[in-house]
């Protein structure tokens, strides 16, 4: 019933098609590979494979260039951290309205990812203290209230431990101007935003994103962001 619901809400719209439907994480990777599609919502709790696997298999496979967005009923950071760890693009709660859905999808078939605004500060939080204890997390700002601990719930799966990997790992170093807008989308902003921080063009602020995706080997701005705290960059 759920995927009617999101069927309809996506179909409803004239530049989103919905190319098929999988009832089990195997049979979404299966599809993912047969379809070739540009977005995939996915669930995490299903028979045979969970999203998380599923959405790793898909990632790993070099045919496929879908990215995936979660949509899960549970608010549960172990989840969350588990599928950016496994390459997702996007975070949603089922809870979300239909405009949050079909905003997801536009931004994934875009490049960019998409978080639950709700879960956007814990992400800054747990990558920016990456080699942090689980649990333990402390960092803050001048003048911010220090952050919550991040403890995942009773019997859940541990978080990934994000080892550093230090800048060597890049492809090509960055530039300045590219270190200054990685900087911008650590911090979750838009590119109308970094613009106008940066004081340059939209248009420049594209080549730049385009650029640092390009020598992070990350597949969106949600990617780069997991990457740039990971090198050290953030």
């Amino acid at each position: 019933m759920l995927r009617a619901g999101f069927r309809t809400i996506l179909d409803s719209q004239p530049d989103i098609a919905v190319v098929g439907e999988a009832a089990t994480g195997a049979e979404a990777v299966a599809k993912a590979a047969a379809l070739r599609p540009d977005v995939i919502t996915m669930d995490v709790q299903m028979p045979d494979m969970d999203g998380i696997e599923a959405t790793r298999l898909i990632v790993a496979d070099p045919t496929v260039s879908a990215s995936i967005a979660i949509v899960t009923t549970f608010d549960r950071d172990d989840y969350l951290y588990q599928a950016l760890d496994a390459g997702a693009s996007g975070f949603l709660l089922k809870n979300a309205g239909a405009d949050d859905l079909l905003a997801a999808v536009r931004a994934l078939a875009a490049g960019d990812g998409m978080l639950a605004p709700e879960v956007t500060r814990r992400v800054l939080a747990r990558f920016s203290t990456a080699s942090a204890p689980i649990g333990s997390v402390g960092a803050r700002a001048s003048g911010e209230a220090p952050r919550q601990a991040v403890t995942p719930p009773a019997g859940a799966a541990p978080l990934p431990r994000l080892q550093p990997l230090g800048a060597a790992a890049l492809s090509e170093p960055l530039t300045d101007r590219e270190a200054e807008v990685l900087a911008q989308l650590a911090d979750a902003r838009t590119n109308a935003e970094i613009a106008a921080a940066l004081f340059i063009g939209e248009a420049t602020v594209k080549t730049h994103v385009s650029r640092i995706l390009q020598k992070l080997g990350a597949r969106d701005r949600v990617q780069a962001v997991v990457m740039a705290y990971r090198l050290g960059l953030a």
